[in-house]
């Protein structure tokens, strides 16, 4: 399984390169696409639930680095201080 490394800029600018141990985060993020806080998260949670139960299908348990790296997501995400408007860009994607 190739691990999948992509980078967004946080609303408040910050960039940030996170982790993902299958390219399925590709099949929900587009590099060169700012996604609202909310659908960010949302793609997150849904790719790296999927990531971590490929690694459990294939090697018999769940990979704690893809769910480490979605509670870091969110603590990521509680602590910014946005509106609807914010958005996270996803800058690349590479494998």
């Amino acid at each position: 399984m190739p691990e999948t490394y992509w980078t967004v800029r946080w609303p408040d600018g910050q960039e940030e390169r996170l982790f993902s141990p299958s390219t399925v985060i590709a099949e929900l993020f587009t590099a060169g696409t700012e996604y609202p806080v909310d659908d960010f998260l949302h793609r997150s949670r849904i790719g790296l639930e999927r990531a971590s139960n490929r690694v459990a299908a294939r090697y018999g348990f769940a990979c704690s680095s893809a769910m480490a790296q979605l509670d870091r997501i969110e603590a990521r995400i509680a602590t910014l201080n946005t509106d609807s408007e914010a958005k996270i860009a996803c800058l690349s994607i590479t494998t």
